[in-house]
């Protein structure tokens, strides 16, 4: 066995190796604390493994032990799985203070009427805080974050003119079964002449002014009349009809033909003219049972959420 090398001056124990004739590499051991903190990062290490989720094996994994964690599911369904950050989010979403405390507000809106959610502060503010998430998840993408929809594609809700009826039993409704809106293409039914003048009098329907007054003229006899049929949906008046959801041609709010961009009356006779030759199909999904699968609460806690973005809906 070597003899240990010793430094001449402070007569520690070196390595033995030297560089620069004079500077040599001490052999001090590490502190004990040191030592037992290494060994306790493995012992945490294997504790880990074994109680966690941690190494692959074949085509599974280990789960770890002691740690299930129970929730339920979107349908309702009580489920005990091994720990996971997924498992344990749906837990303390469902039994943390604040989950617990949401859902003794979602059970008073639930057993509350429409009138008295609006009337109510705390159910009102309930509403807008919970309801804003619902329809960030389920409307957002098609209407827009702030309701205001996409002209041509998705209705504006927040400007109290709804297709379908704007009270609380109508939304309700919409929501729960969904809405098919449909116009037939009209780009067989008319010819060239027939078309620009029905386009020209549904524009004066909302004081727009007609690019050509003797086509309006013809244009109102054919929309009042059998060959264009368009007063058994929009009404000879061409206010429309919430039971069909057709749209009212006389308040200037316009789902389909995008008039406020278009500069020029020749533009908008266009805009107008294409969906008449196009026709209109668009469906709203199904948000109640057989469909996204809402519950009856969270339904009413958007339909008044709706209500308080649109300022107009009343209660029934």
């Amino acid at each position: 066995m070597a003899t240990p090398v010793k430094d001449p001056l402070t007569g520690a124990e070196t390595t033995g190796h030297v560089w620069d004739d004079s500077l040599q590499e001490f052999n001090n051991p590490l502190p004990r604390w040191w030592l037992w903190t290494f060994y306790g990062t493995i012992i945490f290490t294997i504790l880990y493994w074994v109680m966690y989720p941690s190494w692959p094996i074949g085509n599974t994994y280990l789960k770890g032990i002691g740690n299930d964690i129970t929730y339920k599911t979107d349908a309702g369904e009580e489920k005990t799985t091994h720990w996971n950050m997924r498992a344990l989010l749906a837990h303390d979403m469902q039994n943390g203070a604040e989950a617990i405390k949401q859902q003794e507000y979602l059970a008073k809106v639930g057993a509350a009427s429409y009138e008295q959610i609006a009337q109510d502060p705390d159910m009102s503010s309930f509403v807008r805080s919970y309801g804003v998430g619902m329809f960030g998840d389920n409307c957002a993408a098609c209407h827009q974050s702030g309701g205001q929809g996409v002209v041509g594609q998705f209705p504006n809700l927040v400007d109290d003119d709804w297709l379908w009826g704007g009270d609380t039993t109508a939304i309700e409704n919409t929501i729960r079964h969904g809405r098919l809106g449909y116009m037939p293409a009209y780009s067989k039914t008319f010819d060239e002449t027939q078309l620009n003048q029905v386009a020209n009098y549904v524009l004066t329907l909302s004081g727009e002014p007609a690019v050509d007054a003797a086509a309006a003229a013809e244009g109102q006899k054919i929309f009042q009349g059998q060959a264009g049929g368009c007063y058994m949906c929009h009404t000879k008046e061409g206010t429309g009809m919430h039971a069909q959801g057709s749209a009212n041609l006389t308040d200037k709010v316009w789902t389909i033909a995008n008039l406020p961009a278009a500069e020029t009356p020749e533009a908008k006779l266009e805009a107008v003219k294409a969906v008449i030759h196009n026709g209109v199909k668009r469906q709203m999904p199904v948000f109640g049972k057989d469909g996204r699968n809402l519950s009856d609460t969270e339904i009413k806690v958007l339909v008044a959420y709706l209500q308080q973005m649109s300022g107009g809906a009343t209660a029934q």
